[in-house]
């Protein structure tokens, strides 16, 4: 009788699955602070972060309907179902494992359009901004690029099914994956690909994806409350990576790009004085991004190689320019948050838990 029950509520379940867009409510722009904490207990619910170790309800209304493989650098992704048509793409954060660390340390940049070599059979090209001043960071990119074709698929798949309402979440790590995802499915050069679905992304704890040029790529294709980044300013990962902007970052039409032309038509000691000035300002700061670029990009390649054998190196680019990217949304702590969430100088992360995001949440927006 009970095997009866659940073939008969499997096949009301599939026949409300088909009949359902036409009456299913629209994904609407703009925060919305429930939608945000339902979402936070679906990424608490990916396990084996140490971020989102917290005990939450189960999200209402939602069941988890998929689990990917374990595949890239520890990289996984949970897709979710809500009652009123919506599916879910969480995407796991860091595992505090080394393999997955290391995916934070390998921020080397490159572009935001080209191809990775993810094994002697695997190619994936991909596009990320429209601006070929656009870089990304190489170990998210990496994560990205091995869950895509999976979250690629399964869009297609429940599309067909009459799924028309997507949001993307991720925490930390999961949350740089979560901006090049979307930025990823914007540009996805696939006749097959629905264009008929609407995309809400949330980044919660998010670092810096890429570099300006990037984020105003992202900004634009998620304008008009369609892309959030929410952080807890005492969380110290939103300021990561490392950011060193030079000359060679900015517009081509920036007076600083050219100072020496301008300075022609001073007086001699004025171009003597700013140009010394101006001199050891630019050579230390292009110095620091080099080297940056050598460690975190080349140097932390080839520890990458020893866990991917057959990935091949991407082209780095000589920049480290990382800015934050989409809309922001501050949880500022209130009146008796250091009391709750005390920093005793060992704790880096404690204000990067999800616990501190639920608990600001709720003070802030005066949700259950």
């Amino acid at each position: 009788m009970r095997i009866l029950k659940r073939l008969l509520a499997a096949w009301i379940y599939s026949i409300l699955l088909y009949c359902l867009p036409a009456t299913a409510q629209k994904l609407q722009p703009g925060f919305d602070p429930k939608e945000y904490e339902q979402l936070l207990r679906v990424t608490a619910l990916q396990g084996d972060t140490p971020w989102t170790k917290l005990v939450v309800p189960y999200p209402d209304n939602c069941r988890l309907i998929y689990r990917s493989p374990v595949v890239g650098m520890l990289n996984r992704w949970d897709l979710w179902l809500h009652e009123d048509h919506t599916a879910i793409i969480s995407i796991r954060g860091t595992t505090g494992t080394a393999v997955s660390w290391l995916a934070n340390f390998y921020a080397g940049m490159i572009p935001a359009m080209g191809t990775l070599q993810l094994n002697d059979s695997t190619r994936f090209p991909y596009k990320l901004a429209r601006d070929s001043a656009a870089y990304v960071h190489a170990g998210w990119t990496l994560g990205m690029a091995s869950i895509a074709p999976d979250v690629v698929s399964k869009i297609k798949e429940y599309h067909k099914k009459g799924i028309r309402n997507f949001l993307i979440v991720g925490h930390s790590q999961g949350a740089a994956i979560a901006f090049l995802l979307r930025s990823y499915l914007e540009y996805l050069d696939d006749p097959d690909f629905p264009r008929d679905i609407l995309i809400k992304t949330y980044c919660s704890a998010a670092p810096k994806p890429g570099n300006l040029y990037y984020a105003y790529d992202y900004d634009f294709i998620t304008r008009d409350g369609w892309g959030y980044r929410v952080i807890n300013p005492r969380d110290w990962v939103p300021e990561t990576p490392f950011s060193i902007q030079t000359t060679n970052d900015y517009n081509s039409v920036n007076p600083f790009v050219n100072l020496h032309k301008g300075l022609k038509k001073q007086r001699f000691f004025i171009r003597l004085a700013v140009n010394y000035m101006y001199g050891r300002l630019d050579r230390s700061s292009k110095r620091a991004s080099r080297r940056m670029q050598r460690v975190l990009g080349k140097l932390a390649y080839k520890q990458v190689h020893k866990t991917l054998a057959e990935y091949g190196r991407p082209d780095f680019v000589n920049s480290h320019n990382y800015t934050p990217a989409g809309s922001p949304i501050i949880l500022y702590p209130q009146d008796g948050y250091d009391a709750k969430f005390p920093f005793d100088g060992k704790n880096l992360f404690v204000h990067h838990m999800v616990a501190p995001y639920v608990y600001l949440l709720k003070q802030i927006y005066k949700i259950d």
